[in-house]
């Protein structure tokens, strides 16, 4: 381990920040209806129309594939083709999108009326809409943003709209399908709907893949989805869903497109409308159902105000040049391309290094406002903090996200004081200030704290943490870093590296970590914190300094949550889980030896209530095979291996040392 991390990490804080435009700007000044009806001419990919939503059914019905699978299923079950293809056709009548501008044109009139009210500007980087303008004529467009709240496809739409841009195919989930009038206009501004899950639905799948196929292909429509699948109850980036990705990528790997464009795009919000809703549905209180009744009733948000919101159109990614020497396509070539073949094992982890490459650069794009620093401030100084205080850490910390290479949308010219009552008056439903100090909205009952009183303080606590989480990426790598110092109390730079990948590994679902990154993951979290003074670096070795014990206590608090939550399931499965046990017995159980935990002071950390924490921390078990899941005729059960658990335990309670890994030159 001869060479320094300096020399092998980058700094990635010498980048241009791209300007931002705010859109809404000119709608406060001119006539909505008029901007609702003007003319709209978008550009288009290499000269082509736009295909009518019935010639597009026809086609994915007249395709090679379906016809192949249709006459392969008939011979399967004896059904004649004729009835397979009918079924095929409602298939795709259920889930095709149906586009017409004049429902269109409704939508931009009364989203300008609803962005008005909520949102005070909607900020969007102009050199990021000049990049998908020229992608859009030269190849096939895949829009990917991050998805953080049911208004980001709307949006979406709304800003491609107002750039001349054309509108998408938004891949959106059945449940909207439920809500009359409004599913169907869904439908008529460019949503076409999926189940949830196909099951072993053959013919299905063969009509979803060619449609998504079929759009893409011909350059109909840029095609728009979610890489994590469903929208983030806790605004980390969740593990990518592969299934879409996979069938994007396949007419590149065919040989059928030269090429496609990705383009990752960062959704940032000053304020979460949902922030109320997820916060329960992580406590267990169970998500509604989407209705027009229930859209209806929300209208009573529009007298709340959601701050700004930035969006960050990245730097189109050539799938071509991606898979240059890392995907074999000849073997594409050996069969028909209408048959359906098996991935290889080079082409499964081709896509999920896309779909991690996808997230990292919606992270690196993120805006963070003044509310995620204060909130992160907040969260480490319950249950109050003096405002001048946390004035004075919001702005050290502000400097501390700048130096890692995190962009803080900070008022020019406007004092520090003003810029965090402004903050505090947004998220009034969160925090509040009492007789100078700042804390939750949660009053104490005269009965003292009960199981009441923790799930209400439970609600602004996760609410809180979801802001705070945004800033979780950025800093996660040094943190693992410090953690590993701390427990192994070491400083030998191959034993702290240990205990970093246990760590790493243990919080893959809790954070984006691509597979086989762990050195360079390592060098990042060394670099800034030698960059920051936290650590000294030798080439063996790796120091605190005195100067850096503000960091290292900022960093090591932030990540305590996630070892507290850890190690509290740990102690849950080895002292009370009876087995076997389903998922959701498990999250009850554990929810409640918490609850007992946070009654009796033992436990401080309201975020291991969080039902997203409790199902990651059963996959990293299940991953280190410290839980073993079992395929039952009623469903999936689990049995705990206790003494592996009880190992983990110890890891994280820093009892045992962590076993030797093979280490390559660092």
């Amino acid at each position: 381990m001869a060479t320094s991390s300096k020399m092998l990490y980058m700094d990635p804080t010498p980048k241009k920040r791209e300007d931002f435009e705010d859109i809404l700007d000119e709608r406060r000044h001119s006539s909505d209806l008029r901007y609702a009806m003007r003319c709209y001419t978008p550009v288009v990919y290499r000269g082509l129309t736009t295909c009518i939503p019935s010639a597009l059914k026809s086609a994915v019905l007249k395709s090679e594939h379906v016809q192949y699978v249709i006459h392969k299923l008939s011979k399967e079950t004896g059904e004649s083709s004729e009835i397979i293809q009918e079924e095929a056709a409602e298939i795709l009548d259920e889930m095709g999108h149906n586009l017409h501008m004049s429902v269109i044109r409704f939508f931009v009139f009364t989203l300008s009326k609803i962005f008005k009210k909520l949102f005070s500007k909607v900020c969007v980087n102009e050199e990021g809409i000049q990049r998908l303008h020229q992608a859009v004529q030269d190849y096939p467009v895949v829009l990917l943003p991050s998805h953080r709240s049911y208004i980001d496809f709307l949006m979406l739409s709304y800003i491609l709209y107002a750039y001349d841009l054309p509108l998408p195919v938004i891949a959106a989930g059945m449940d909207f399908m439920g809500m009359k009038m409004v599913g169907e206009m869904l439908r008529m501004a460019g949503a076409f709907f999926i189940r949830r899950t196909f099951g072993g639905n053959k013919l299905y799948w063969a009509v979803f893949s060619e449609y998504v196929k079929t759009v893409l292909r011909n350059g109909y429509a840029p095609l728009e989805f979610f890489v994590e699948g469903t929208r983030s109850r806790t605004c980390k980036s969740l593990t990518p869903k592969l299934g879409l990705l996979n069938i994007v990528i396949e007419p590149f790997l065919k040989g059928e497109v030269f090429d496609v464009f990705l383009v990752p795009i960062s959704i940032s919000y000053e304020r979460i409308l949902e922030e109320s809703l997820y916060a329960h549905e992580l406590l267990g209180v169970p998500k509604p159902k989407e209705s027009t009744s229930g859209l209806l009733k929300a209208r009573m948000i529009l007298s709340e105000h959601f701050g700004s919101i930035h969006v960050f159109f990245g730097q189109p990614i050539s799938l071509r040049t991606l898979a240059a020497g890392r995907v074999n396509r000849i073997q594409y070539n050996l069969v028909p391309r209408h048959i359906p073949q098996k991935s290889g094992d080079d082409v499964h982890h081709f896509v999920n290094e896309v779909a991690h490459k996808v997230l990292l650069f919606q992270l690196e794009n993120m805006v963070f406002s003044p509310w995620t620093l204060i909130a992160t401030v907040l969260l480490q100084s319950l249950p109050s903090i003096e405002l001048s205080v946390l004035t004075e850490k919001v702005l050290w910390l502000k400097r501390l996200v700048q130096s890692f290479g995190g962009f803080v949308d900070w008022p020019d010219n406007c004092p520090a004081d003003k810029v965090i009552a402004s903050s505090l008056a947004i998220h009034h439903t969160t925090a509040k200030t009492c007789n100078g100090y700042v804390t939750l909205p949660v009053q104490h009952k005269d009965c003292g704290i009960n199981e009441e009183y923790i799930f209400r303080y439970a609600v602004h606590v996760l609410m809180c943490a979801s802001y705070r989480n945004h800033l979780l990426n950025l800093f996660v790598r040094p943190a693992l870093v410090l953690f590993a110092m701390e427990s192994t109390k070491s400083h030998k730079k191959e034993e702290i590296y240990n205990y970093f990948v246990f760590l790493r590994d243990l919080f893959s679902d809790e954070f984006i970590f691509p597979a086989g990154t762990a050195i360079k993951d390592f060098e990042e979290g060394c670099f800034l914190l030698g960059k920051c003074e936290a650590v000294e670096m030798l080439q063996q070795d790796i120091f605190f300094t005195d100067n850096g014990s503000s960091i290292t206590l900022f960093l090591t608090a932030m990540f305590q949550p996630f070892l507290e939550g850890y190690l509290t399931y740990c102690n849950y499965l080895t002292l009370e889980a009876s087995e076997p046990f389903t998922e959701k017995q498990f999250i009850t159980g554990v929810r409640q030896f918490t609850f007992q935990l946070l009654l009796t002071g033992y436990l401080k950390f309201y975020e291991v209530l969080s039902s997203d924490m409790q199902k990651n921390a059963m996959a990293a078990l299940v991953r280190q095979g410290s839980l073993h899941k079992l395929k039952m005729s009623n469903g999936i059960t689990y049995q705990v291996d206790r003494e592996a658990v009880s190992r983990t335990a110890d890891m994280l309670g820093s009892k045992v040392p962590v076993r030797k890994h093979f280490v390559p030159r660092l």
